[in-house]
């Protein structure tokens, strides 16, 4: 994997895969934190109405035990009704699909949207549920011991590789 990925590309073919989706006046809502900074790119791209909302996830993970409780917890915000309406949820990375299944139980909590679209700037394997992103920006493949990170945004993203331990 090339941690020089064109990001600004991968965006551009996430925005042209989401513009079919715009006849249906969709709610875009971002994951923090380089989910969110995603979701910004592609709501100025595709010049969505509604405003961008946000979710932080942090209380809704499995992993409470092996990652701790992240000190760094921001509010969430759906600013409009998600009742019946169409929303594309932005991640920058999916793995193994935790974070996912955390932001759906999130969003279902708010309402009970017609139908949510995946999109994910990166998707990697080493899926542990049976999620699947409908919108990629790149297909990636990195060893189970590396890690794909966004850092730098909103304004410079850039991905990193990270190497874990274990």
């Amino acid at each position: 994997m090339n941690p020089a990925l064109d990001i600004e590309a991968a965006i551009e073919r996430m925005a042209q895969s989401l513009h079919g989706l715009l006849k249906r006046q969709p709610v875009m809502v971002g994951i923090h934190t380089g989910g969110v900074w995603v979701a910004g790119r592609l709501h100025r791209k595709l010049g969505l109405a509604d405003p961008l909302g946000t979710l932080d996830i942090s209380f809704y993970r499995d992993d409470f035990t092996r990652i701790g409780m992240n000190p760094q917890v921001k509010a969430s915000n759906l600013p409009v009704a998600i009742d019946d309406r169409h929303v594309i949820l932005v991640d920058d990375v999916l793995h193994t699909g935790r974070t996912i299944r955390a932001a759906l139980n999130e969003i279902f909590d708010y309402g009970r949207p017609a139908s949510v679209t995946l999109a994910v700037l990166i998707e990697r394997p080493g899926r542990e549920l049976p999620i699947e992103a409908q919108v990629v920006g790149e297909h990636v493949k990195l060893a189970a011991r590396q890690h794909a990170k966004l850092v730098g945004g909103p304004d410079k993203l850039e991905l990193t590789i990270q190497e874990t331990g274990g």
